[in-house]
């Protein structure tokens, strides 16, 4: 059973920059599509960024693109967010996510993964 291991979060002030990290346990869905989601108190998860690692395409939410960056480390097998500019609207619990199947396409939408991390929280103050 592959595990994500996500880091990297913390408090900072608005405007700041944080990287999170998202560590696979196996290699199993290296060259599958990964995401990373978040989750705000009283909200739905909502995605962020997803990455297809074979040729790194990525994809980005409206409310996060020109400031998050989603990239990989294949020896590391680790997937960052790095994450600038960033805003109170941003405070929110990240998780990554990783798909069983391959696919060319990573939907931002939690159905389309099948392993989840514990999450790693983002504060943001103002």
């Amino acid at each position: 059973q592959v595990q994500l291991v996500e880091s990297g979060g913390g408090s900072v002030q608005a405007g700041g920059s944080l990287r999170l990290s998202c560590t696979q346990s196996a290699l199993a869905y290296s060259n599958n599509c990964v995401g990373w989601f978040r989750q705000a108190p009283g909200k739905e998860r909502e995605g962020v960024a997803s990455l297809y690692p074979i040729d790194s395409s990525t994809w980005y939410s409206e409310a996060v693109k020109g400031r998050f960056t989603i990239s990989r480390d294949n020896a590391k097998n680790t997937v960052y967010l790095q994450m600038s500019s960033l805003k109170p609207e941003d405070t929110a619990m990240y998780y990554c996510a990783a798909r069983k199947y391959g696919d060319m396409f990573c939907q931002l939408l939690t159905d389309y993964y099948d392993v989840w991390g514990q999450g790693t929280q983002v504060t943001v103050s103002s």
